[in-house]
């Protein structure tokens, strides 16, 4: 839902493992995942392999609308419906680069979309949580990740301004909308040394990375950005 410039259970819908993801299922494509890699990302500074051959690995053009999948590989967003879009590839490295996911790490992600980015994280061996405000949207990229075999995610409709409380505290955060300011339910679902990773502002946003110190939070500013605004309870906060 961003790029660079210049929970249903369904309540709670846990997205069952479909069998072992098949890198070669989908090799018509691995050469246009191989050169997005090799033109639009590694040289922006991406540098982080897992990142990059999770990237090189996952179909992105499987969470693109079918008419639309020719430009699955471009490097830009596309539109997904419902006023959304699923973000340029590069920022959506940069933004899975940033919060330093490891294995087995849990993390939240708030804005599912198109399940795009929640399949990069769990490709890096992430329990994921996510939050998608759109139910339709939750209910499709729920399908989708089951499909691909992505057993690791459960995804929930609802207004990811409040989080996760229940499943917190979390290694790493991911925010695919921008609020006007930080919320602070999502910083006090970080683990000590935990990463938030969210664009900020209104109407100007900038990628902000925020971690959790033993004596409060660090933070700082990566590149300015472009995102869907947060809606739900952020709308509120739109206005100073």
């Amino acid at each position: 839902m961003g790029e660079v410039v210049g929970g249903m259970r369904l309540r709670g819908f846990f997205v069952p493992s479909a069998g072992q993801h098949e890198p070669g299922a989908d090799a018509d494509r691995r050469d246009e995942r191989a050169a997005m890699v090799a033109e639009q990302i590694a040289p922006r500074g991406v540098n982080d392999q897992a990142v990059l051959a999770a990237m090189r690995k996952v179909p992105r053009h499987e969470f693109v609308p079918e008419g639309l999948r020719a430009l699955a590989y471009d490097d830009g967003p596309a539109p997904i419906g419902y006023g959304q879009t699923i973000s340029q590839p590069y920022i959506v490295a940069l933004m899975t680069q940033l919060a330093a996911v490891r294995p087995r790490d849990r993390v939240l992600e708030i804005g599912t979309g198109s399940g795009y980015q929640t399949a990069l994280l769990a490709e890096l061996g992430a329990e994921v949580y996510s939050i998608e405000i759109i139910a339709p949207l939750a209910e499709r990229a729920g399908q989708a990740l089951a499909r691909l075999g992505y057993g690791n995610v459960t995804i929930r409709a609802g207004d990811g301004y409040v989080g996760w409380p229940e499943a917190a505290p979390f290694d790493a955060i991911v925010v695919a909308a921008a609020p006007a300011y930080v919320p602070e339910p999502l910083k006090q679902q970080l683990k000590l040394g935990g990463r938030l990773v969210i664009p900020v502002g209104t109407p100007y946003q900038e990628l902000e990375v925020i971690t959790r110190t033993p004596s409060g939070f660090s933070e700082r500013s990566i590149t300015a950005v472009r995102f869907v605004p947060m809606t739900g309870r952020a709308r509120g906060r739109w206005e100073p």
